[in-house]
C-alpha cells in the first residue's frame, strides 16, 4: 500500500468522501432532464472506481456508504437514500468481483458497475411498486448505466496514473 501512516490514509479517504459529495451535490443542480426520471450522470462513482482500482476495498466501502448516506440525507430524502444504497451495493459487488479478474479493463469494470447500479435500483423499484409495469424502463436504465460507467471508466483510466504517482511521492 502506498500510504504511510494511518493519518494519511484517513485524510485521503476523507478527501474522497468530500469530493464525491461535492460531485453528487453538483449533479443535483444540473437542470438537464436526461429523458427519464431519476437518471443522473453518476460521476461521484468515479471515486469508488478509483479506490477499487487501487485495491483499497474497505476504504471504497466506507467512502461509498458515507457518500450515499450523507448526500442522500443532505440533498434528498429517505427514498433517495434507499434507492441509492440499493444501486451502490449492487455496483460495488459487481466491480469488486470484476477487479479480481486481471484481464478485464477498468473501463469495462466501470460500465458493468454502472449497469449493476441501475439494475439494483430497478429491482428495488419493482419490489416497492408491486403490480406496476416497469419493464419499459429497463432499457433506458441499462443505456444510462452503460454511458455513465463508460465516462467514469475513462476518467479513472486517465486520472489514476497521475494520482498514483503523487500518492507514492
Amino acid at each position: 500500500m502506498p500510504f504511510h501512516g494511518k493519518t494519511r490514509r484517513i485524510a485521503y479517504d476523507g478527501m474522497m468522501i468530500a469530493f464525491a459529495m461535492i460531485v453528487s451535490y453538483l449533479e443535483t443542480l444540473i437542470p438537464v432532464y436526461f429523458g427519464a426520471p431519476g437518471i443522473k450522470p453518476g460521476f461521484a462513482n468515479f471515486f469508488i472506481v478509483l479506490l477499487l482500482s487501487q485495491k483499497r476495498y474497505p476504504d471504497a466501502i466506507c467512502v461509498n456508504l458515507c457518500r450515499v448516506l450523507l448526500t442522500g440525507f443532505l440533498f434528498g430524502n429517505l427514498f433517495s437514500v434507499i434507492y441509492s444504497l440499493s444501486g451502490a451495493v449492487c455496483s460495488f459487488i459487481m466491480m469488486y468481483v470484476m477487479f479480481q479478474i486481471p484481464w478485464i479493463s477498468i473501463i469495462n469494470i466501470s460500465i458493468c458497475g454502472g449497469i449493476a447500479h441501475n439494475i439494483g435500483q430497478y429491482v428495488l423499484a419493482s419490489i416497492l411498486l408491486k403490480g406496476t409495469d416497469l419493464q419499459y424502463y429497463l432499457p433506458v436504465l441499462l443505456l444510462a448505466g452503460t454511458l455513465t460507467g463508460l465516462v467514469n471508466g475513462i476518467l479513472t483510466k486517465t486520472i489514476r496514473p497521475y494520482l498514483m504517482r503523487n500518492i507514492e511521492e
